[in-house]
């Protein structure tokens, strides 16, 4: 099995007129995963104006870690409370960097996911060294490069990215339009 880092997207549509009862129920998921060797964070993704699909994220240690979260009686149990809550249910396992990005076939491309990763690291950077840079200037290079990217590095995994690839999502998931090929008669002089 694997001992990277396993992130478990999972999409949840509401059943008419249960959106309220879907949220909590899906904020219980999330509590009930925080109690499994392996966690290391979670979230709930509320769907974009339009649209009635949550989105929630977990994230385990390794393959294994997962493995026994996924096949736990407590979370059968929560499977089964949730019945009625939600159609057209869907899940996705991802490996790194690429799972904040959704599915292999759908993920933008490689520069969209640089720019989006940028766009949350550089103003988050650039406030963490305004804010510390006075105080870690006194430090060596290594424990300050150590130091800053042990406080950056959960900040930017666990929220700034997360949120960044929310926000960006329809620039990140548009597909270009050709240009068409007009045929137009030639107009008369």
């Amino acid at each position: 099995m694997s001992t990277a880092p396993v992130t478990l997207l999972v999409a949840r549509r509401v059943a008419h007129g249960r959106y309220q009862e879907l949220l909590a129920w899906l904020h219980e998921g999330e509590r009930l995963a925080t109690d499994f060797p392996g966690y290391l964070g979670s979230g709930v993704l509320a769907p974009p104006p339009g649209d009635n699909e949550f989105q929630m994220i977990f994230r385990f240690a390794d393959a294994h870690t997962l493995h026994a979260w996924e096949h736990s009686a407590s979370r059968r149990a929560w499977l089964v409370r949730g019945n009625g809550l939600f159609d057209q249910p869907s899940e996705h396992r991802a490996s790194g960097i690429a799972g904040w990005f959704g599915a292999a076939g759908s993920r933008p491309p490689r520069w969209k996911q640089a720019v989006a990763i940028w766009l949350a690291f550089f103003p988050v950077s650039l406030l963490f060294n305004f804010i510390l840079g006075p105080l870690l200037s006194q430090l060596e290079l290594m424990p300050r490069i150590m130091f800053s990217t042990l406080i950056l590095t959960p900040l930017m995994v666990y929220l700034f990215i997360p949120l960044s690839t929310r926000l960006l999502a329809p620039w990140l998931n548009a597909t270009p339009s050709l240009p068409r090929n007009r045929t137009e008669p030639a107009s008369p002089r």
